[in-house]
């Protein structure tokens, strides 16, 4: 038995494990919405289920799962907490930058299955060589936003841009700025008290920032230069993970919208109808329009991934077609979520604004999750420049 299949097999499968998580958080969704940030007896409970552990290589404990495991493990936990499943997701992803480290930092920090990662990949910090000890590193100093899972975080990673003697940034080959991503002890990062929010108000999605703190070399890794280990999984652009996760947790949150308004419909008599809202001939309609919309994006995103994972399974590679696609499902997945809970909270009425319904909150998360740049207007643009054959900077795709 090879080593991957060793240590996977320690690990419950995910999705039973997904389930056993969305269990646990039935009925503690005002609470988290209230604490602002997942209780850390919830977020170990996911550690220990190794939920964080998807994209952390088998070599280390992880599971290594094809990206669509990611998907189905964060829309089952949105169906009940949009919160819990984003921080979910960001612990796993969060997770990939493993597959870059040295075998011996990698297992020094993930090594513990109880270790749960945070991070924003946003170069907001600044960082300087420099020696400590006869160690190589940087001094860095910064403030990063959206620090979602960084309350529960035992690490937590910013980028950060690397300035040259002269305090300029140092360029990479690909014709942008060199930026690293910086690992820091959660010890050492000072959390601020920002995240007061409409949606996913549970993710403690905080600033957080450090100053002059060093990072030794091998605690930093560059997401676009680097070369992870060769293995399908990270074959797949970490932005584009990122998207997946994002994805996940939006077609959750907009099934678990039509599953609401479905129970909700037939004991409902809207205001100045004799009809029960399930026999309503708008109901018919919006519920059509949300399950067509909800299943042809979700579709459109496992058709993509699919062929992806195949891709890099087969050829130890992706290609640019590949990763423009991911985008473009993940970017649409998003939208067409929204548009789904937009019909499934409308055709409710006057129920959904109370906070007794599941709808008001899936409408609120929803709307949050679909302002994270990976899946923003901008996608398309991009995607599309593609598509036209226009010269474009691929770097970040």
């Amino acid at each position: 038995m090879g080593e991957k299949e060793t240590t996977a097999a320690k690990l419950p499968d995910p999705l039973i494990a997904a389930e056993e998580f969305a269990t646990a958080l039935k009925g503690r969704s005002n609470e988290i919405e209230r604490n602002r940030f997942l209780p850390q007896e919830l977020a170990d409970h996911a550690a220990r289920l190794g939920l964080h552990r998807l994209c952390i290589p088998a070599a280390y404990g992880g599971h290594e799962a094809n990206p669509m495991r990611l998907v189905e493990v964060a829309e089952r936990i949105a169906r009940v907490d949009g919160s819990a499943a984003w921080c979910v997701f960001i612990g796993a992803t969060s997770g990939m930058v493993a597959a870059f480290l040295r075998p011996e930092e990698a297992r020094a920090i993930f090594g513990d299955p109880m270790t749960i990662t945070a991070g924003v990949f946003a170069p907001r910090g600044q960082a300087r060589a420099a020696v400590e000890g006869g160690i190589s590193g940087y001094r860095v100093s910064g403030r990063w936003q959206w620090g979602s899972g960084s309350r529960n975080a035992s690490f937590i990673m910013g980028g950060a841009l690397i300035l040259g003697e002269d305090g300029k940034p140092v360029m990479a080959p690909e014709g942008i700025p060199q930026n690293r991503m910086m690992i820091f002890p959660a010890a050492d990062v000072t959390l601020l008290d920002t995240w007061d929010v409409s949606g996913l108000a549970g993710t403690g999605s905080t600033d957080f920032e450090v100053g002059d703190l060093f990072v030794p070399h091998s605690r930093s890794v560059s997401l676009i230069g680097d070369r992870p280990l060769d293995r399908p999984l990270y074959c797949f652009p970490t932005f584009g993970l990122l998207g997946i996760g994002i994805a996940g947790v939006a077609l959750g949150l907009a099934r678990g919208a039509i599953d609401e308004l479905i129970a909700l419909a037939g004991g409902k008599t809207p205001q100045g109808s004799t009809k029960p809202l399930a026999l309503r001939a708008k109901a018919h309609l919006d519920v059509s329009e949300a399950e067509a919309l909800l299943r042809s994006a979700r579709a459109f995103l496992a058709e993509t991934v699919g062929a992806a994972w195949e891709a890099a399974s087969r050829d130890g590679a992706i290609t640019i077609e590949h990763r423009r696609d991911i985008r473009l499902a993940t970017t649409h997945a998003v939208r067409a979520a929204a548009r789904t809970v937009d019909l499934m909270y409308t055709l409710a009425g006057g129920t959904s604004v109370y906070r007794s319904s599941a709808l008001q909150r899936h409408f609120r998360d929803v709307h949050v999750a679909t302002q994270h740049m990976m899946v923003s207007d901008a996608t398309y643009e991009l995607t599309g420049r593609l598509f036209l054959g226009v010269p474009t900077n691929t770097a970040m795709l």
